[in-house]
């Protein structure tokens, strides 16, 4: 008799599980069904493809990430940064290969934090900042 009574209180145990697993699942398919969004926004003429190249930014110019971030350090030399249009504050880093500077730019070197502290910027931005300090300075 102890063994049946131990058996159903397993099964019973068993089943109380399950079906609460299966009422979970169907509570988590009712929330993404409430929470999703409505609709999507078409414009007639239209194809998908066109409306999210739409909606993509441009990347900045270098000019313009180095105006709006990186000028505060590289217009003055603040923190020992080499200056643009100083060759020879920019020597020893020219010598070294162009994603060596990209990597040093993103990630941040010495006193440079990362993308000069522009967390806004892409990485694409950020070698485009690169690419014109070169470029006004060799």
């Amino acid at each position: 008799m102890r063994k049946w009574t131990k058996f159903l209180a397993s099964a019973g145990l068993i089943v109380t599980l399950a079906g609460s697993a299966l009422t979970l699942a169907a509570v988590e398919d009712e929330i993404r069904e409430r929470i999703k969004p409505e609709g999507n926004v078409s414009i007639a003429g239209e194809s998908a493809e066109e409306a999210q190249a739409a909606e993509a930014p441009a990347d900045r110019s270098g000019s313009d990430v180095y105006a709006s971030a990186c000028s505060a350090c590289h217009d003055s030399g603040a923190a020992g940064a080499p200056k643009i249009g100083s060759s020879g504050d920019w020597a020893s880093r020219f010598e070294q290969d162009t994603e060596t500077l990209y990597d040093h730019a993103i990630n941040g070197f010495n006193a440079m934090p990362a993308k000069g502290g522009c967390s806004g910027c892409s990485d694409q931005e950020v070698k485009n900042a690169v690419d014109y300090i070169v470029s006004e300075t060799q």
